[in-house]
């Protein structure tokens, strides 16, 4: 017989395996009670986690009508009144919006140093001169901080590329304020441009450089 053999026969470690089933046994009752806490706490950081999860996504996340604001370059607005604005022209007399009511007016706020401005200003010209003699007008409302003494030699020297040649701004150009843009529901940004009907109402408005594309048709329609 081997010696593995009367080991595995002997008492002495035949009793063994009892004592490990016993210890085993024993042992049972604290691993499953163990293994229960460890998914308790599990579980209630998960919750946590979701909950937590949940009202930061809430507190952080933008109105719809904010980032649509945000992604949209050009919206029509819905027969939304112009506001009531007056604002002084290079020679310090008064431009009211109302004054200006029989007109289709495009309304273009923009500056001496913003190049994307400067961009759209042969387009503005050719539409002045296009549809200016059918109650057509673009109002420049410029938005630089040194009003006029920076806006007016701009104006009067800077000329433009267009299709007839050469031309200075042939449009109306009054100097505004951030209370201008405020009364337009605020600007993201140089240019921005809204299309007001013969009445007076918002009909379009795009943040960016406009093209003939994004203009033309509307206005015709209003005119």
């Amino acid at each position: 017989m081997t010696p593995v053999e009367a080991k595995d026969s002997s008492p002495e470690f035949a009793a063994a395996p009892n004592a490990n089933a016993s210890d085993s046994s024993s042992a049972r009752p604290a691993s499953s009670g163990g293994f229960m806490k460890t998914a308790i706490i599990v579980i209630a950081i998960l919750a946590v986690i979701v909950v937590a999860a949940h009202f930061a996504d809430k507190a952080t996340r933008l109105p719809k009508t904010t980032a649509a604001s945000l992604t949209k370059t050009e919206s029509k607005d819905e027969a939304k009144a112009e506001p009531d604005l007056t604002l002084k022209d290079l020679d310090g007399k008064e431009v009211s919006l109302e004054s200006l009511k029989g007109k289709v007016v495009l309304v273009n706020f923009w500056a001496t140093w913003c190049e994307p401005c400067k961009i759209e200003i042969p387009e503005l010209i050719e539409l002045q001169q296009e549809y200016g003699p059918k109650g057509f007008t673009v109002l420049g409302i410029a938005m630089d901080d040194e009003g006029r003494s920076a806006v007016a030699p701009f104006v009067q020297k800077e000329k433009f590329e267009t299709d007839a040649g050469k031309s200075t701004m042939n449009y109306p150009i009054v100097i505004g304020n951030d209370a201008a843009g405020d009364k337009f529901g605020g600007l993201l940004g140089y240019p921005t441009s809204i299309l007001l009907s013969r009445d007076g109402k918002q009909v379009k408005h795009i943040t960016g450089i406009i093209t003939r594309d994004d203009i033309v048709k509307s206005i015709q329609e209003q005119l």
